[in-house]
């Protein structure tokens, strides 16, 4: 059982398929086969069951990757405190956000902190938020962007933004110069089912009426479409969003914000790269003033 072994068969597993392992890792997919197939043979058991849409783990591959996400954690933190010793920050920044979060809120403090640390190689993956939490829930990431409330986590805010009503042009209520909940509560609802759903429905709560979700989506690429063929109406975040000329954005009355925070699982200390992050953005001005 080698160590390159441990690491496809991670990477096979947190991209849920071959195909996706290799294009992360640099390495052909009969490649990432093999490795698999050669670990399935070690072991004596099968590790991933392969479907139309994709791998799931079995019962014995769940396990083998829990021992081998802890192997090589612990293999990759040898150099990399070895180095923190003598003052060198080195190794993996394992971090995880959201698409929209990270042009906006994440890619200008990698700059910043890979210009000041250039030995360490930072792995960045792009998901839903529930997506980001299994991935700092099952040690995929150390870090990742998540929509607060994280229970569970340890969290650091990053900044906030508006959440907006979304209308297909031409609605009715495109005509009022800010939105109640309540008037969005009489339409056909389009309704997130990531971060932001437990925000929208607590708003919703809060002005005393209840969304009719007609439609469901999980990203907001999806719900502007399904807004702008007239669907129905919606409620997102304003973060990365650019100018749509197919739907209508106006402002929520009261007010409604989401935070975006950094979060960290607890469990195991932090490996020194992922420490400097955190450290570099407890002095971060932009945040403190976020």
């Amino acid at each position: 059982m080698r160590l390159s072994q441990l690491r496809v068969l991670l990477a096979v597993a947190d991209n849920a398929g071959f195909t996706a392992a290799a294009q992360q890792m640099g390495i052909s997919q009969p490649t990432v086969s093999r490795a698999v197939a050669a670990l399935e043979s070690e072991l004596g058991a099968a590790l991933v069951t392969r479907r139309r849409d994709g791998v799931v783990l079995t019962e014995a591959g769940r396990l083998a990757v829990m021992h081998a996400r802890a192997a090589v954690h612990h293999f990759d933190l040898i150099k990399a405190e070895v180095a923190a010793v003598t003052g060198e920050v080195a190794g993996d920044l394992r971090l995880a956000s959201l698409p929209t979060a990270t042009g906006t809120l994440v890619a200008a403090r990698l700059r910043t902190f890979t210009d000041r640390y250039p030995h360490v190689r930072v792995r960045l993956m792009e998901g839903f938020d529930r997506d980001v939490r299994a991935w700092l829930e099952n040690g995929a990431v150390e870090l990742g962007v998540v929509t607060l409330p994280a229970p569970g986590f340890t969290t650091m805010e990053l900044g906030s933004d508006e959440m907006v009503a979304l209308l297909p042009p031409g609605h009715p209520l495109t005509h009022q110069t800010a939105i109640e909940i309540a008037a969005l509560s009489k339409e056909p609802f389009i309704l997130s089912t990531g971060g932001c759903r437990p925000l929208i429905l607590h708003a919703a709560q809060q002005a005393g009426v209840e969304l009719e979700a007609a439609y469901e989506a999980g990203g907001e690429s999806a719900i502007e479409a399904m807004v702008a063929s007239g669907l129905g109406v919606s409620i997102v975040p304003t973060l990365g969003r650019k100018d749509d000329q197919t739907i209508v954005t106006r402002p929520l009355n009261p007010r409604v914000t989401r935070t975006l925070a950094l979060a960290h699982s607890g469990e195991t200390p932090a490996s020194p790269a992922a420490q400097a992050f955190l450290d570099m953005l407890a002095g971060d001005p932009a945040r403190q003033g976020a």
